[in-house]
């Protein structure tokens, strides 16, 4: 008897068994520098030490330092210079930047350019999401809004890695499609990128924006949580999004209410994410 062919969301179920950390999604180092932030218990030695260790980050964080994305900074020669002129938590949120840039990335022509999307729509949230909490008095909150921004789907770029996978051993026939990926995407993706991010010991906050970015009942006292997901939908409203939609009212969106955002400053967030860089390095 011919065995039958597993489910294609059986088999993705299969690879998200166990321990998450083996997914291709983060770089060690730049989970550890945002562990050590939160954690509070360094110094500018341990920073420079730490991404110093990795030659290949190191470089590309130089890079990211002296790109068009932080126009307007005179050349920035080293990690402690970075450190310097920018603060341990920018740094630290550029390596997170730098590492996440060269993740995103598939042999596959389909899904490379699924991944493509999902990485410009997850650099312009978090550009977007760094401005708005500026822009709305929470200057204190803008690095972790940015990383929160740049994290909230990164459960869709894990499922995509597992698709990557099942694709390249063979494992399913099933002809990949927009349709059933993005039907893969939008029922999985939020308790993966949860689980991920708790297996990985990342901080909470980030944790419950993975969770709860398009959940209908959510914490309106989030000021975190709120200013992610105005941000997203800021990008699927401009067109930066897997799943654009021009329609959508940000005015009458419960998180411009909760935050009590205007009409001028939504239109504003809307041209910042339009202008938003893409990271070239």
């Amino acid at each position: 008897m011919i065995p039958t062919e597993k489910p294609l969301i059986e088999l993705i179920k299969d690879h998200l068994q166990g321990d998450l950390q083996g997914l291709p999604v983060f770089n060690s180092v730049a989970v550890k520098l945002q562990q050590m932030l939160v954690r509070r218990d360094f110094n500018m030695e341990d920073v420079i030490e730490m991404i110093s260790e990795d030659q290949s980050l190191a470089s590309q964080v130089l890079k990211v330092a002296n790109s068009s994305y932080y126009a307007g900074l005179s050349s920035i020669a080293t990690i402690k210079d970075a450190i310097v002129r920018l603060g341990a938590q920018e740094v630290a949120n550029m390596v997170m930047m730098a590492s996440q840039f060269e993740l995103y990335h598939s042999e596959d022509a389909f899904l490379n350019s699924s991944m493509q999307k999902l990485w410009v729509h997850s650099l312009a949230c978090a550009t977007g999401a760094k401005w708005l909490a500026k822009k709305a008095g929470y200057v204190n909150l803008a690095a972790e809004c940015f990383m929160g921004g740049l994290l909230h789907d990164i459960g869709q770029l894990a499922l995509l890695k597992v698709l990557d996978d099942i694709h390249r051993n063979k494992e399913s026939k099933a002809a990949f499609s927009n349709t059933l990926i993005s039907e893969i995407l939008d029922r999985m993706h939020e308790d993966v990128g949860h689980q991920l991010l708790k297996s990985w010991s990342l901080p909470e906050a980030y944790c419950s924006i993975a969770a709860n970015h398009h959940k209908e009942d959510f914490d309106g006292a989030d000021i975190l949580l709120l200013i992610v997901r105005l941000s997203d939908k800021a990008c699927k409203k401009v067109g930066k999004s897997l799943h654009p939609d021009t329609s959508l009212s940000l005015v009458s969106s419960p998180e411009a209410h909760f935050l009590g955002t205007k009409e001028m400053t939504l239109a504003e967030l809307e041209i910042v994410i339009e202008d938003a860089g893409e990271l070239q390095i």
